[in-house]
Parts: C-alpha cells; structure tokens; sequence
C-alpha cells in the first residue's frame, strides 16, 4: 500500500491542524495528536503523520510531469528541477519573428537591373548565389499568399462556369475512356483471330492423324456437320492426340486455346440467355409508354376545353400527383399601400468638402462613360500580365478589380459606380487560384529585388514594400544562436559584406565571391531550398576507401557499426545534420530518433472538426517530433584566402576601359587685385567677388 493511500485514511488531529515544530513533545493520543514523521523521499521535512498527504503536494523530490506535459513532453522529474527542465524542454518552442522587406525589381525610384536577374537565373545551378536563393523563396512564399479571388473578384469563375468546366473535363476523360476502351477492344478482337487461327492449324493437325472418325460427307454445310458429329471429351482429345504422337508443344498450344475458347462460348450462352429476357421487357415497356402517351394527349386534348379550375384538376388526375387546393377570395379588392416617409433632410444640411471638389457648388449630372469612349478598339486594349498587375495592387493596397459598377459613395451627394478593370491572358480564374498557380507553367523569373531591408515591427513600413517573416521554430536554448547566425550575421551583410559582388553587376555580371568562413574549421555556407534556410557545408577534402565505401552486404561501411556506436557519433551532429541523416535509411531514423527528446522538439498538430450542434471545433490529432533547421554555431568569422575584387575586375568581361588621348583644358582661376577702398578687412563674400573663373 502506498504511503499516499495510508496517510489519506488517518484523520486529522487538534493538535497537529496548528503544530509545525520539528520539535514537538506532544504525547501521542488518538484524538488529539499523531507521532512525527520524517519524509520518505529524504527532502528533509518533518512533520506530523496526518499531515503526509498534504506534504506529497509541496515534497521538492516528488517525480511530477513536466510544466509542458500538455503540450507534448513526455517526461517525468523531481519537483525541483522543472524550473531547469524548462530550457531544455523539447515542448518549449519559440517561433523566430524576424521580418524583413523587399521591394518589387521594377519599381520607378530604382534601377529594374534585368541583366543580372536574367544573367543569374541562367547560371543559378552553377554559382548558389546566397542573395538569388533567399529571393526566390521569398517570392515563392509571396506568390502562394496572393490569392487572386480578393485582388480581382470579377474574374473569378462562377459555380455554373465552374460546373460547366468540370463537365467539359469530364466529358474530355470520358472520351479518352472510350478510345482506350475502343483500342482494347480491337486488341482483344485481333487476338481472338489470332487464336482462332492458330486453332484452325490444331484441328487441321489434329484430322491429319490416323483414327476412326465417324463417316462424315465432305460435302455437307458446315452446320449440319456440327450437329452430326459426335461431341468427345477433353480426356478423349488429349489420349487420341498422345495416342497418334503429336508434338508435345503443339499439343500445350492446342489445350490452352481450348481452354480459353470453352469460357468464351460460356459466356456468350450465359449473356444470350439473360439478353433474350430483357428484348422482351424493353419492347413491352416501349408499347405501354406509346400507349400512355396516346392515352394522355388524347385526356389533354379533353382537358383544354374545359374551364380553368377543371384543368388543374384534371391533370393532376393524369399525373397522379395530389391536387394543389385552390383559394378562391370572394369580394375582395386590392388595398392602396401608402409609403410614409418619417424623414426629411433638414434645410439646414451642407455637404462636406471633399479633397477634390464640393459638390455643394457644382451642378451634378448623371453620366455613363465606359472603355469605348477612349476611342480604342477592344481587341487594341493592353493586355496586363498577372504578376505584375497583382504586385501593384498588393502594393498600392487598393482593390482596382472591383466589381464592374460597383457602388463607391465619396460623400453623403455622390455616388461613383465606375471603377479600373485588368484583363488578363488566363482569365477567368478559379475560385482557390492563387499567384503561384498562374506562374507555375512559366519560365523562372525574379520579380523581388535581391537587397533586404530589416525593419521591426514598431517602424512604420512604406506601403510599397512586401514583408516576410522567417517563422521558424526552434527550442529555446537554440533560437539566440540562431538569431545571431543567420540574420545578424549572414542574412543582414549578405549584400556587400558577407557576399561581394562585382562592382559591374548593375550590367549584368554575375561574379561573387564569399569573404567570411567558420574561425575554428574551413566551411562555406550554403542555402537549403527544401528546409528554405542556410546550413554550412564542410571544404575538407573526402577520401573515398577502397571499394566504394560498401561493405561485402551492400550496405555502407557506417550502417556495419554498432547501434551504441552510432548513437554516440550521432550526439555529435547539429540539428540540421540529424534531421538530413534521418533521411538515409531506416537504421539512421532509428538513430536520429533515439536523440529526439534530447535534441528535438515536439509540437501538436491540429484539425478543425464539427460537433453534433454544427459548431467548429479543433482538437489535437498527434504530436509532431523533429529536429530544428540550426547549424552548428560559429562564435566568430574570419576572411578567406581569396582573392581581391579588384582581380576579377582585370578580366570581367564588362570593364572595358576607355584610353583618352586628347588633350582637355582645365579651368584657371585667377585673381584680380583691386585697390581697396575703404578701411574695412575682407570678408567671405568680397573674396569670393575679387575670383574669376578663365576658361
């Protein structure tokens, strides 16, 4: 029996309810006191015995679960140390917030520099630019956030289009169905010719040999031979052809055409005894609807010279449906509806200004202009391109695809009900289409600039800028690292600092080299595509062992080792390694696994579902284990042994240097004294007077 359990039967005392000395003298009575008790898990308390339940709440060495065990950790420990527990936790996360800007490329205050986008993304498999990488992830994360339904809701295909389209695709997949169908079917018709062929040859083979066949008349019709000629067995077939020394393989030939063509004629025998059936009920049903058809016009015929009320009566008779009761009013006239207005603009009432005119001033009119009044033809007018027209709306924060003549009132006077429309190539979009689906059949473009500005999120942004967010999570003894790494030191000195370009790059030279590496170990940093973060990648030369690096099994020489073995190697790995190794084989994410709860990080996964009343809900459907995307830290960095910019300027096919020859004449300055005229010393502005400049 627990010591819980056997405290919680003894009841409490006078005495002890207001005794806390360890000290206590207190004799021992059933009614009145209880003997001291020393703690059982040795945290040094002592107290009374009834009081041992309570002590269990507060006993530092008591194992609980952790601070986070709704969240996703599993583990259990002493009271005390879960304040310490709390920054190793796997289930304390912390998302980065780190948000930075970037400008669209073509934009008017700035040079677009499409020479060196397009020049890049040509060679983009070649150099890994840093800068190239972090701008088609930004741009890809932008382009799925877009949605097209809330810049240019005209556009959007409505449910009959939409219907419409998805018969029309139906409609092509059953076509397609069809023609397979077709094609198999002709297939199967050339093979049961061939087979009926190549049975032909059998039987031919087969009345070639030497037995007492029944008499039969060459010149019969081939029907009544059939009917004639006695049926034998499939044993009797196989023991005359054994009998008569028939080839082996010709024979094997002979028994599975046999056999296919016996389920063939079975399944014909079986679809005519069910089809003849079926012939005669069609055909019934196909005389009694002309006969009900005859019968019924014959009953409208009837029923159209007769009155209103008998009409309806009369056909819901034919139909069989239950007759609609029909109200008859008797002397009832309409009644004069009379509208009340309760509200009278007051005399008193002035429009307010607006920012461009008073319409209090102006006379008002009515007017319907529309596209045609520019005077150009509709297949003339521009064709926006989806990219761009989306950026510019996104950007300008104005909704211009408004719905055509859609009602904007400017002030209490004025209503506007024309507004800008796009017309696009892809138009009309599908409801869930987003800026992603639009460009995914295109060549790769950059519509981002490769710059990145940080600004925090107490700054007021422009308006023309895209904001991003890096959202990755991280335990909380790693995410310090990791802000001091990636956005202090390489994502915001990417541009010039940590990555130098050529100074020609604004014509379009794609030439850069990275300054900066680990103090400690030679590595270059690299950008993951698939986890959309950077990673560092070792330069120290690999040899590769004699056979290819397999052991005799086929499998790597690493996967031969001991599981403790591997273990502890792999405690040495980042988290970034760990969660790349997990993906080698199923012994590694063994491996990797054994480590989560030390390295990784749990978070939970939830699914909105619907209650019995209707009402959404979401509940927690499993716990998420994985390894953050940090590197190994690096304290410091230090120059490469590279070579200086000014190098590759020496060979950069853009610098071309201009000699001049001639001479060009300089200005001179010369200074014209004049006599003074009064006592007074110089001042800035009379030294400046008494210059001159000669050409």
């Amino acid at each position: 029996m627990s010591h819980r359990s056997r405290g919680s039967r003894v009841r409490q005392h006078l005495h002890c309810d207001s005794c806390y000395s360890r000290r206590c003298r207190a004799r021992v009575e059933p009614s009145a006191s209880c003997a001291l008790l020393p703690c059982r898990l040795l945290c040094g308390a002592v107290f009374h015995l009834c009081k041992e339940e309570e002590h269990l709440l507060l006993c530092p060495n008591v194992r609980v679960p952790c601070l986070n065990a709704q969240y996703g950790c599993p583990v259990q420990l002493p009271r005390s140390s879960r304040a310490a527990h709390l920054q190793v936790c796997p289930a304390s996360v912390v998302c980065c917030s780190m948000e930075w800007n970037r400008w669209p490329s073509n934009i008017a205050c700035s040079q677009p520099h499409t020479e060196l986008l397009e020049n890049l993304l040509r060679e983009r498999e070649r150099f890994g630019c840093l800068d190239l990488a972090m701008g088609l992830q930004d741009q890809d994360a932008l382009f799925h956030s877009i949605k097209m339904k809330k810049l240019f809701p005209e556009l959007i295909q409505t449910a009959e289009e939409e219907a419409k389209e998805e018969q029309k695709l139906e409609e092509e997949m059953r076509k397609e169905k069809e023609k397979k169908k077709q094609a198999l079917m002709e297939k199967e018709a050339a093979e049961r010719a061939a087979a009926k062929e190549a049975k032909d040859k059998i039987w031919e083979a087969v009345n070639m040999i030497n037995v007492n066949f029944p008499d039969e008349k060459q010149d019969e019709d081939e029907e009544e031979y059939e009917e004639n000629q006695p049926m034998l067995s499939q044993a009797e077939r196989e023991a005359i052809a054994r009998a008569s020394e028939v080839d082996a393989g010709l024979l094997e030939n002979y028994n599975a055409w046999e056999r296919m063509f016996s389920m063939e004629m079975g399944g014909c025998r079986e679809s005519e005894g069910t089809a003849a059936p079926g012939r005669g009920q069609a055909r019934g049903k196909g005389r009694g609807k002309s006969l009900g058809s005859l019968k019924e016009e014959e009953k409208e015929a009837t029923c159209d010279g007769a009155a209103a009320s008998t009409s309806s009566a009369c056909s819901s008779s034919l139909t069989g449906k239950p007759k609609k009761k029909s109200f008859v009013y008797g002397k009832l006239e309409p009644m004069k509806i009379i509208t009340v207005r309760t509200f009278k603009i007051p005399t008193s009432f002035t429009a307010r200004q607006g920012r461009i005119r008073n319409p209090g001033f102006y006379k008002r009119e009515n007017k319907a202009v529309d596209t045609s009044d520019l005077g150009v033809a509709p297949g003339d007018m521009p064709v926006w391109e989806e990219v761009q027209a989306s950026l510019l709306c996104s950007l300008e924060r104005e909704r211009r695809g408004h719905l055509i003549a859609e009602s904007t009132s400017s002030d209490s006077l004025l209503m506007d009900e024309g507004t800008q429309t796009y017309s696009f190539l892809s138009a009309p979009f599908r409801r869930d289409t987003s800026l992603a689906d639009l460009t995914a059949g295109k060549p790769l473009e950059l519509h981002l600039q490769l710059q990145v500005e940080s600004v925090t999120s107490r700054h007021n942004k422009a308006s023309s800028a895209f904001t991003f967010l890096c959202g990755h999570t991280f335990q909380r003894t790693e995410y310090g690292k990791h802000f001091k790494n990636i956005h202090s030191d390489i994502q915001m000195c990417v541009n010039g600092w940590f990555e130098q370009r050529c100074p020609l790059a604004y014509m379009g030279c794609t030439y850069s080299q990275r300054r900066f590496r680990p103090s400690t170990y030679e590595a270059t940093v690299n950008f993951n595509e698939e986890l959309g973060c950077f990673g560092l990648h070792p330069s120290t030369p690999f040899s590769q062992p004699a056979g290819g690096g397999h052991a005799e099994g086929g499998e790597d020489r690493l996967s031969s080792l001991p599981y403790e073995v591997l273990c502890h190697m792999a405690s040495f790995l980042d988290s970034q390694s760990l969660s790349q190794l997990a993906l080698v084989s199923r012994l590694m994410r063994q491996v990797c696994s054994s480590l989560l709860q030390d390295r990784g990080m749990v978070t939970l996964r939830w699914e909105r579902t619907s209650s019995s009343h209707g009402r959404a809900k979401w509940r927690v459907t499993h716990r998420v284990w994985q390894f953050s995307s940090l590197f190994s830290p690096v304290d410091a960095w230090s120059f490469r042994d590279v070579p200086s910019i000014s190098e590759h300027l020496k060979v950069c096919p853009y610098n071309e240097v201009e000699s001049k020859t001639e001479k060009i004449r300089l200005p001179l300055v010369r200074e014209e004294i004049k006599p003074k005229k009064s006592c007074k010393g110089p001042t800035l502005v009379t030294l400046f007077q008494e210059k001159r400049i000669m050409m």
